[in-house]
């Protein structure tokens, strides 16, 4: 008895042992087995080569996305940013006024946040690259333990000024002023002390003051 599966099979080669007719018909159907094996080889071929593309693109998306999902009540571009007087770990009282005349990124973070952790050594490189170029980096912490905060600060070599209130991030009259929905949270004020940038993105930044940088000297 024919198996099921093969039947199609088995009824094209009766016909071709049974006519010239038959033949014809039973290698126009291996010809096109063949190709369907092609096609499906092919296009197995062509997904897998497409898989590490797509997964870069929804990444890219991903990142894309960040500010679209946590930034959407940041000060808006052209807002004046509200001044604040804090104070460094030694004591010492630091006003965002005190660099009028200046442009400067404000980088609200905390010790214990581990996003703002990973981004630690891109504000270190642009602090390295910029701090030369009249651009002030100003660290906002959210910690509410001095201990923690100084030990961060020491243990990942952070060079640019740090304050804090020494408060819980919600209760901070700073992030009120400021939105701060997210961390980290970076700004880029002008030298009048406009909102040029607020984002969560240190690489927005990063392409900000490459295109800034020629003007902030």
């Amino acid at each position: 008895m024919l198996r099921p599966a093969r039947h199609g099979q088995a009824v094209i080669a009766s016909l071709a042992t049974s006519s010239r007719t038959g033949r014809t018909a039973y290698h126009d159907y291996l010809i096109t087995k063949t190709m369907k094996k092609i096609f499906m080889t092919l296009a197995l071929a062509a997904t897998m080569a497409a898989a590490p593309f797509c997964n870069t693109c929804a990444q890219n998306l991903a990142a894309q996305d960040d500010d679209a999902k946590y930034a959407t009540e940041l000060l808006e571009t052209g807002a004046k940013a509200p001044d604040f007087s804090l104070k460094t770990p030694e004591g010492k009282t630091v006003k965002l006024s005190d660099f009028h005349g200046k442009y400067v990124v404000l980088d609200f973070w905390a010790s214990w946040c581990p996003d703002c952790i990973k981004d630690i050594p891109n504000m270190k490189r642009m602090y390295e690259t910029y701090k030369d170029r009249g651009i002030v980096f100003l660290g906002v912490s959210f910690d509410d333990n001095k201990d923690n905060w100084t030990a961060i600060i020491k243990k990942q070599g952070i060079k640019y000024t740090q304050v804090s209130e020494l408060k819980k991030w919600k209760t901070t009259e700073v992030s009120k002023a400021y939105k701060i929905n997210w961390i980290p949270t970076l700004y880029l004020i002008d030298k009048e002390g406009k909102v040029v940038l607020g984002t969560v993105m240190s690489e927005k930044m990063e392409k900000a003051l490459g295109q800034l940088s020629p003007v902030c000297e």
